[in-house]
C-alpha cells in the first residue's frame, strides 16, 4: 500500500484516542435508535467514489473497514463488523466509551495498520469493505473491489477530509439506512447549533490548531484539508486553508486568537521554550487536548457522529474560555 503523507501519518496516529464521559450514554442511544432499520428495498445502491462505482447488491452483513475511523460510523448506523483496520498509536481504540455499548463481544478481528493486509481481509469474506477515511489509491481499492463492493470517499474533497455528516450519510446508503444516517447527522448538528449559540464569541475567530512532535520543529497546523477542523468549524472558528508544517521561524503562526494543541499537556508546553512565550500561551488562549495517548485527543481524530457529542462536552467549556478575550479568565484544560 502506498505510503501516506506527514498529515495522514498524523491523522492516523491521532484517531487512536478515545474517552470516558457522559456523552457515550446518549451516543449509545442514538445508535440504538437509528442502527440495524435496513431494509432489502433499499438495494440494489449504487455510489459513486472517487475511483469508479461501488455496487452493492444486497444488504451487507459482513462489514470490514478499512479506514481509521470507519469502524465507528458503521457501528452508529447498526453493521456489523467482521475485520477493522489496526490502528496506529498508543491508545486502545477498544476501550472507547462512546462505542462501548455497541461493540461485538467478541473482538474484531485486524486486517493490517499502515499497512493493509489483502489476504487477510479476503479470508474474513466481507460483502462490503468501508473505507471513507483509508487513504487508500487506485490499485489498492481494485484490488479490494475483486474482494468485495468497497466504499471510498469522493472526489469532492481532499484525502482524509470528507466531512462527518457527508461519510455518515456515504455509510448510510451503503448500509440501506440512508434514512436513519440522515436522522443522526441531524441530532448531532443541533449539538453544536446549540454550543454556537450558546457561544457567539466563537464567530470568525482565528483558531490554530497545531499537531505537535511530528518532523521539522515539532508543530504541523492543520487546516481545512483535515478531518480534525472541521470541529472547529463547526463551532463558528475561522481554520487556515491548508495544513502546513511548521519551521521554527513560523511558529509565529500558531500565535491565533485560540491556539489548540494536539499532542501536548501543562509540561509539554512548559518545556518548549519557543512555544510558551507567544501571546495565545501566555495570555491563556490556549486549550491543550493532550498526549496522542489521551481519550480526547482521540476523539478528535475520530470525528465520528458517536465522538463528536463527547468531544463537546469535553471542549465547548475551555474554548469559550480561551476565546473571551480576557487573560483573567482560566482556562480549565478538558479531563478525559
Amino acid at each position: 500500500m502506498t505510503r501516506r503523507p506527514l498529515a495522514a501519518l498524523a491523522a492516523a496516529a491521532t484517531a487512536l484516542t478515545l474517552a470516558a464521559c457522559g456523552s457515550g450514554d446518549d451516543s449509545a442511544d442514538t445508535a440504538e435508535a437509528t442502527g440495524g432499520a435496513s431494509s432489502d428495498s433499499a438495494f440494489p445502491v449504487t455510489i459513486e467514489n472517487k475511483f469508479g462505482t461501488t455496487e452493492i447488491p444486497a444488504e451487507p452483513e459482513r462489514i470490514i473497514t478499512i479506514g481509521f475511523n470507519d469502524q465507528d460510523f458503521v457501528l452508529a448506523l447498526g453493521g456489523t463488523l467482521v475485520g477493522e483496520r489496526e490502528l496506529i498509536g498508543d491508545y486502545d481504540a477498544t476501550q472507547r466509551p462512546w462505542a462501548q455499548d455497541l461493540l461485538p463481544d467478541d473482538a474484531v478481528p485486524t486486517v493490517g495498520s499502515d499497512e493493509l493486509n489483502l489476504e487477510e481481509i479476503a479470508a474474513l469474506q466481507p460483502d462490503l469493505i468501508v473505507g471513507v477515511y483509508s487513504f487508500i489509491d487506485q490499485s489498492v481499492y481494485d484490488q479490494l473491489s475483486e474482494i468485495a463492493p468497497t466504499l471510498a470517499q469522493t472526489d469532492e474533497y481532499a484525502d482524509g477530509a470528507t466531512p462527518w455528516q457527508e461519510q455518515t450519510l456515504l455509510t448510510g446508503r451503503a448500509l440501506g439506512v440512508e434514512d436513519e444516517a440522515q436522522e443522526l447527522v441531524d441530532e448531532v448538528e443541533g449539538r453544536f447549533e446549540q454550543a454556537v449559540t450558546d457561544n457567539p464569541d466563537f464567530a470568525g475567530q482565528d483558531i490554530a490548531v497545531d499537531l505537535t512532535g511530528l518532523g521539522g520543529s515539532g508543530h504541523y497546523l492543520l487546516g481545512q484539508d483535515d478531518l480534525r477542523t472541521q470541529f472547529f468549524s463547526d463551532l463558528g472558528f475561522t481554520v487556515p486553508e491548508a495544513s502546513t508544517e511548521l519551521s521554527a521561524e513560523r511558529l509565529d503562526l500558531l500565535d491565533a486568537d485560540v491556539l489548540v494543541m494536539n499532542g501536548y499537556d501543562q509540561a509539554a508546553l512548559d518545556a518548549d521554550t519557543l512555544v510558551a512565550p507567544l501571546g495565545a500561551v501566555t495570555e491563556d488562549r490556549t486549550v491543550l487536548i493532550g498526549q496522542y495517548s489521551s481519550p480526547v485527543s482521540a476523539a478528535l481524530g475520530f470525528g465520528s457522529p458517536l465522538s463528536l457529542p463527547y468531544l463537546l462536552d469535553q471542549l465547548v467549556d475551555p474554548l469559550a474560555a480561551a476565546a473571551d478575550g480576557d487573560p483573567a479568565t482560566t482556562v480549565e484544560q478538558p479531563t478525559s
